[in-house]
Formats: C-alpha cells, structure tokens, sequence
C-alpha cells in the first residue's frame, strides 16, 4: 500500500537528523576575522518536509545588522559584497546585533519545538565560516542561552556539492542542479541562503528517495 503524509501521522525533521533541525544560513561581513570585523547582515531558512515527505526550505528570517561598537570594516571586503554600511537607506532599516539575533532565534526556537528537535544545525556553503561569525556575535550578545544553534556542528555544502556534482562553488552547483543562480545578485546574504536551501534540498532529496517509506515503516 502507497504510503502518504497526513495530519494524523506528520514527519517531523526531528525523526531525520538525530533531533536537529537544519537551518541554513549566510553571513555578509566586514573582512574575515569574527572577533575583530562587523557582521553586517544574516539570513536563516529552516528546512522542513512537504506534504509528500521531500525536503523543502522553510521560511526565511532576515536582518541589516548595523556593525558592533569598535569593529573593523575592511574597505575591500565592503567592496567586495557591495554594502555600504553608512548608506541612509541601511541605517534606516538595520537593527543591532542582539536585537535581530533574538528576534531570529525567537522563530527558529518555535520551529525547532515544532518539529520535535532539541537544537538546530547550520547549514552553510563553507559553514564554519557563517557558523564563526554567529558564535561571536552570540558571544558579544549574551544569547547563548536563546541560541538554538549546536554549537560546533554544521552540516556544509561544498562537501555535499563536490560528492554530487564534482563542484564546490556555490553557482557552479547550483547550474549543475538546474537551480536558476543570478551573480549579480550574489553576496546578499538572503539571496545566496535561498539558494543553498534549495540546493540543500536538491541534494537531500535525491540521496534519500526512499527515505519516506523507511520513516513511515518505523512509526
């Protein structure tokens, strides 16, 4: 018999990855050093089931961080992902780091309790890049405690992309997965996590067809 996703018996990410609950992320920052150079500006996406049991990326939380007193804004990098941080614009909309870190966490705290996970994983295109970042960020904070995020384990994919397609650039993976990418919209953090959301679950959905059945059989 054909088995199917009802109301009355509901896949829970928490029953996928040992009680975590993938949620990807992007950083845009001012240079390279967590410690020392201003985040500017994050986006998070849960991935969560559909209701034929695919991976699917949830909704998506975003912020303008306006940078930490004292921090670094290396002029190349704010080149390089094309912000600037004292446009008029920015400010109007940009929050403080605690601010839009508690206001994101708030969300993927109620996500992750609806899925039946005890915490969330990042996941990321170089993901201990983006995860450095949000660990200095929650350290200069104080929201460790309303962080929902492990605190060392990521899951990345440029390991993923380079097993499936032989690629480790963002882009590249993404052509090869048929996942339409725009470069001129790269390097904003909400852009470039939609798009390794879906190519988190392109990959996930075609290394685990089966993987449906499997849970249901188990229930």
């Amino acid at each position: 018999m054909e088995k199917s996703v009802t109301s009355e018996n509901p896949l829970t990410i928490g029953q996928r990855f040992r009680g975590f609950l993938p949620v990807v992320v992007d950083v845009e920052t001012a240079g390279f050093n967590p410690q020392t150079d201003a985040l500017l500006e994050i986006a998070c996406i849960p991935i969560l089931y559909n209701d034929a049991g695919e991976f699917v990326p949830g909704p998506a939380f975003h912020a303008h961080i306006n940078p930490f007193l004292g921090a670094n804004l290396d002029r190349r990098s704010l080149e390089f992902i094309g912000i600037d941080p004292f446009s008029a614009l920015r400010i109007a909309m940009a929050e403080s780091e605690e601010t839009a870190l508690k206001r994101i966490f708030k969300s993927l705290t109620e996500i992750r309790r609806e899925q039946k996970c005890s915490h969330a994983v990042l996941v990321g295109h170089n993901a201990h890049f983006d995860l450095s970042f949000l660990r200095a960020a929650v350290a200069r904070t104080g929201t460790k405690n309303q962080s929902p995020f492990h605190s060392f384990s990521v899951f990345d994919t440029v390991t993923l992309s380079a097993v499936m397609f032989g690629q480790t650039v963002l882009a590249k993976s993404c052509i090869k997965a048929g996942i339409e990418f725009d470069g001129k919209e790269a390097h904003s953090a909400l852009y470039d996590t939609e798009k390794t959301a879906e190519l988190f679950c392109y990959i996930l959905n075609k290394l685990t067809p089966h993987l449906l059945d499997s849970l249901m059989t188990d229930q």
